[in-house]
């Protein structure tokens, strides 16, 4: 049957060979290096997953709003919420809006505490998953509590096409998001050789991936591994693409000079 949700598309990749490369992530402040497989990140998944329904008593419909920069923690948050029904409201650089259950970094905590959301969940974005310094009660810290749930996770009811999976500029179901990846994928001309990476801010917005998401959603629609680079100079940019084999480049700055003719830049 042909993947209709994001999260049957994800599913579909990770039935293949899981122990592959997926997502590997660069930290802006300490230059560390994470890898995660498909297997790895779909733990991930997995855990948050179950954290949202049985820690956080999360229902089908519910917005949660991630005030979350492009990380690898927000892209499991993303596959998360899809996984259970969730509509994810992303929220922009410096803002926290109204929702049922708040994710937030470290620097919108307290406002995301005040936006009166049910629940309210922090997290630290620390490469390698530490806990927040300091979290202000009723919060949950993130990287604390997740390890305690379970590594897998079924649906008990299967989320549908029409479900809305994202209240951003427009209300987008998970068919709507499905189309932008398949559309995204057949524009970069993606295949299964090729390794995207994906330039990233501290002060962006997820939706930097696109109104509909389609920059995350296309190269996973196709099997196609990520990299997340932080904004650097352009030797040490041309140097780290170099390294992590990429094929492609998105979010590259205006400044950025021309690319080896084995990358093709993506927008």
């Amino acid at each position: 049957m042909t993947a209709e949700t994001p999260w049957a598309l994800w599913r579909a990749v990770v039935s293949t060979d899981q122990s592959r490369p997926f997502l590997t992530a660069y930290d802006a402040d300490t230059g560390g290096r994470v890898e995660l497989s498909y297997a790895t990140f779909d733990n991930w998944v997995a855990k948050t997953a179950n954290m949202l329904l049985d820690g956080l008593a999360a229902e089908p419909g519910d917005r949660v709003v991630l005030a979350l920069p492009v990380h690898w923690q927000s892209l499991v948050w993303l596959l998360a919420c899809w996984s259970t029904g969730l509509t994810v409201v992303p929220a922009a650089a410096g803002e926290v809006p109204e929702g049922d259950i708040a994710v937030a970094d470290a620097a919108r905590l307290e406002a995301a505490l005040d936006t009166g959301a049910r629940e309210v969940v922090g997290t630290s974005l620390h490469p390698l998953g530490a806990p927040l310094a300091d979290c202000p009660p009723p919060a949950m810290d993130y990287t604390v509590e997740v390890r305690s749930y379970g590594d897998h996770f079924t649906p008990e009811v299967p989320v549908t096409p029409d479900t809305v999976h994202l209240d951003g500029k427009t209300r987008l179901t998970g068919a709507d998001l499905v189309t932008g990846a398949r559309n995204t994928a057949t524009d970069w001309q993606l295949t299964v050789d090729d390794r995207v990476a994906i330039i990233t801010s501290a002060s962006d917005s997820l939706t930097v991936l696109g109104s509909d998401l389609s920059h995350f959603l296309a190269p996973v629609s196709c099997a196609v591994p990520l990299v997340l680079l932080p904004g650097i100079d352009s030797a040490n940019l041309q140097s780290r693409l170099d390294m992590e084999r990429a094929t492609a480049l998105v979010g590259a700055p205006p400044d950025t000079p021309a690319l080896p003719g084995n990358i093709r830049p993506l927008s």
